[in-house]
C-alpha cells in the first residue's frame, strides 16, 4: 500500500545561528525558531521595541504577517497559549526581526521581562500579508494605536515599489504616534492627528482623505487598529471605488487554523461567510471585512 503524501507546513524547531541545523522541509512556509534577544527597550510608557536574531525563513516575512510568540510567564502561573504579534521590521541586512508591542496582558508583560541574550521561541511567518498592485502610484495609510506597528512594514513595501504614500498616524497623544520615522525614510507624507488637540476627530480625518482623493493621490487604502477608522475607509472606498486592505486583530489560540478561535464574519457578494483571521488573514479586502 502506497503511503499518502503530506504537505509539510512547518519545520522542526531550530536554534537561530546553529550551524549544524539541517532544514529537511525547505518548502515549508512556517518555522518554529529559538531566537536570541538583542534588545528589548521601552520607547514610551506603553510600548516596547524588541529586536531578535532571525533565520533565513523568518526573513521572508511579508508586511502584515505575524509570528506566534511563546511568551515567558511574568508570575508563578503558566501561559498555555502563544501570543500573535505582527512584524514591525524585517532587517535582512543584519539578519534580525523587530517587533513593537504594547504591554497589556500576562503574555506581553512576560515578554517585557526579556533581556539581551535571552532565548525567545516563535513560530512564523504566519498568515496573509499586505499586497500592492503595479498600477498604484500613491496610497493612503491610516492607523491608530497598536495598528501603527502592524502598518509599519508597509514602509518597506512602498519604498521597494517606488510608491508614494500619505500616512495618517492617529493616537491619543503625540508620543504614541509611532512608526512615522520608517515612513519618512520611504519618502511618505506624514500627517499626525491626536486626541490631545482634537485633530483625530473622524470628520477631520475624513477631510484629509477626501483631499488626497481629490488630488488623485489615493489609488488604495491600508488601515489597522481602529474600528471607526476602518469603517471610514470602507465607506470612502465604496463611495469612490477605491480598493483597500485591512489588518484585523483577533484573539488566537493555535495561530495555524485548526482551532477556529479567531473566526470572524465577512460579507462577499452580499453573502455573509466565516473566515479565520490567522490563516485567511490577518489582512483582508476592506470591502469584504465587517466592523467589530
Amino acid at each position: 500500500m502506497t503511503e499518502p503524501q503530506t504537505t509539510v507546513f512547518s519545520t522542526k524547531p531550530r536554534v537561530v545561528g546553529d550551524a549544524d541545523f539541517v532544514d529537511h522541509s525547505p518548502k515549508a512556509p512556517v518555522e518554529e525558531a529559538v531566537t536570541t534577544v538583542l534588545s528589548n527597550d521601552w520607547i514610551n510608557d506603553e510600548y516596547k521595541h524588541l529586536i531578535v536574531t532571525a533565520s533565513p525563513k523568518s526573513l521572508t516575512a511579508k508586511p502584515g504577517q505575524f509570528f506566534h510568540w511563546l511568551c515567558p510567564s511574568p508570575d508563578e502561573g503558566d501561559l498555555w497559549l502563544r501570543r500573535p504579534q505582527s512584524v514591525y521590521l524585517v532587517d535582512k541586512e543584519n539578519q534580525r526581526l523587530e517587533f513593537l508591542y504594547k504591554t497589556v496582558g500576562r503574555g506581553t508583560k512576560g515578554t517585557a521581562m526579556l533581556e539581551p541574550g535571552d532565548q525567545f521561541n516563535m513560530v512564523g511567518p504566519l498568515g496573509v500579508g499586505f499586497t500592492i498592485q503595479p498600477d498604484w502610484k500613491h496610497v493612503v495609510v491610516l492607523g491608530r494605536g497598536v495598528g501603527l506597528a502592524t502598518l509599519a512594514p508597509i514602509s518597506q513595501m512602498i519604498a521597494d515599489n517606488s510608491v508614494g504614500a500619505t500616512v495618517i498616524l492617529s493616537a491619543r497623544s503625540p508620543e504614541l504616534a509611532m512608526s512615522g520615522d520608517l515612513f519618512e525614510k520611504a519618502g511618505a507624507e506624514i500627517v499626525t492627528v491626536t486626541d490631545t488637540d482634537g485633530s483625530s476627530d473622524i470628520a477631520n480625518v475624513e477631510a484629509i482623505i477626501e483631499d488626497r482623493i481629490a488630488q488623485g493621490r489615493a489609488d488604495a487604502f491600508y488601515t489597522c487598529g481602529s474600528n471607526r477608522l476602518f469603517m471610514l475607509m470602507k465607506r470612502l472606498g465604496e463611495k469612490h471605488d477605491i480598493p483597500g486592505q485591512v489588518a484585523m486583530e483577533q484573539i488566537m489560540a493555535c495561530g495555524l487554523g485548526p482551532c477556529y478561535v479567531c473566526v470572524r464574519t465577512f460579507e462577499i457578494d452580499g453573502v455573509k461567510t466565516l473566515k479565520r483571521v490567522c490563516i485567511d488573514g490577518p489582512v483582508f479586502d476592506i470591502k469584504e471585512a465587517m466592523g467589530w
